[in-house]
């Protein structure tokens, strides 16, 4: 078992490597204690040689790597990416090129939604997997036997997956049916929070606009200290403190103690004089300057009886085109069709509108039906004049 811990050794492999048109990669990492995931281990195979890199407790410059990952001629093969992906856009500031994603590209060829690796290894090779090492920790040094069998096994594998994946693909036609999902993966943004958007992932709401204002505020406060002190968010404040300081506004360290997401003491902390500078910011906002709270439009439930309807076309569709059915559209899509025809969502253009967002368009307007049939639930043409139709 070849392990690289040198940066020569890695400049060798990845210079064989452009000669052949794919590699497959797999990460080691750990995030539990720190914001960025710290990469432990790198996993590589070309069609005739299989590597290990281990970054820690070593000089390794990883830019032979980096390089590779840039090099379009090379498909770049993962599965499940996007965690892997976010390790090197951290380290380069870019994702990599021609990059290929086995389970986005499973669920098209009938082997169903997020097929976890060792399924897809077992369906496709017959080959038993042993995941027993997989949360193990892989900082520690030196691993085991067992601990490199298992990273090893993770690319080995992954050849077979990717050919037999490829064929697949090429037989049923559906590149087209995975390429924007692929082109996603290898865009940096998708990696990185901003912190201006740091509040969009946030899940609970406030109603007045200059609580909104102070949320945001405070939610790009804190993305932005996690990122420079590199810890997890929660290890600065969690969310329910930012709802309860954008609604309580504290602007003295006493008021502090009336807040029950803080212990008693932290008004003294310089934290809480950052976080009341904030609020007093906030506060000295002009009403022209507060930002609008976002707003459902007007228009039918999309948990309604036409959402239901939608969601069961979509179930419909999937299982007769061997699809999971997030690859055709997402449950936010069909919020989205319910509330608008020309709602912007990738259900309703390209194969996907052809293969659903059309007929659901039909449905939402009477024009079609779903009928039970005994191979299922089918679309079925509604012959009605418009004025037929209330």
């Amino acid at each position: 078992m070849h392990i690289i811990t040198e940066t020569s050794e890695l400049a060798r492999f990845c210079q064989a490597a452009t000669a052949h048109p794919y590699v497959t990669v797999d990460t080691e990492f750990l995030r539990e204690t720190t914001y960025w995931p710290k990469l432990c281990l790198v996993q590589m195979a070309t069609p005739d040689e299989a590597v290990i890199v281990d970054p820690i407790g070593t000089d390794i410059d990883l830019a032979p790597m980096l390089e590779l990952f840039a090099n379009e001629d090379v498909v770049k093969v993962f599965h499940a990416a996007k965690q892997d992906v976010e390790i090197f856009v951290n380290l380069s500031g870019e994702a990599p090129k021609s990059l290929f994603d086995t389970q986005v590209a499973a669920a098209v060829c009938g082997f169903g939604d997020s097929i976890s690796y060792d399924n897809m290894v077992r369906q496709i090779t017959g080959a038993q997997v042993d995941k027993s090492s997989r949360f193990t920790n892989w900082s520690h040094r030196p691993l085991t036997e067992k601990q490199l069998t298992y990273a090893l096994g993770d690319v080995t594998h992954l050849r077979d997956c990717y050919l037999h994946i490829v064929a697949e693909l090429d037989k049923r036609d559906r590149w087209a049916w995975i390429n924007d999902e692929l082109k996603a993966l290898m865009q940096p943004e998708n990696y990185v929070v901003m912190p201006e958007n740091a509040w969009k992932r946030m899940k609970m709401k406030v109603n007045r606009p200059r609580d909104f204002a102070l949320l945001k505020m405070l939610a790009a406060w804190r993305e932005e200290k996690a990122q420079k002190q590199n810890v997890p968010r929660g290890r600065v404040l969690k969310d329910e403190a930012l709802f309860e300081l954008s609604q309580q506004q504290p602007t003295n360290p006493k008021a502090f103690d009336r807040l029950r997401a803080f212990s008693n003491g932290f008004g003294r902390s310089s934290t809480a004089a950052e976080l009341i500078k904030i609020v007093e910011a906030a506060k000295e906002l002009d009403k022209s300057e507060l930002p609008k709270i976002p707003r459902k439009p007007n228009g039918p439930s999309p948990k309604g009886a036409i959402g239901d309807l939608l969601r069961v076309l979509l179930k419909a569709v999937s299982e007769q085109e061997g699809v999971a059915p997030r690859i055709i559209a997402t449950s936010d899509d069909i919020d989205s069709i319910v509330l608008s025809d020309q709602a912007d969502v990738a259900a309703l253009t390209g194969w996907r509108a052809e293969v659903f967002g059309e007929k659901a368009l039909a449905i939402k307007h009477g024009k079609m039906a779903l009928g039970a049939t005994s191979e299922g639930i089918v679309p079925v043409k509604v012959d009605l004049a418009p004025e037929e139709i209330d």
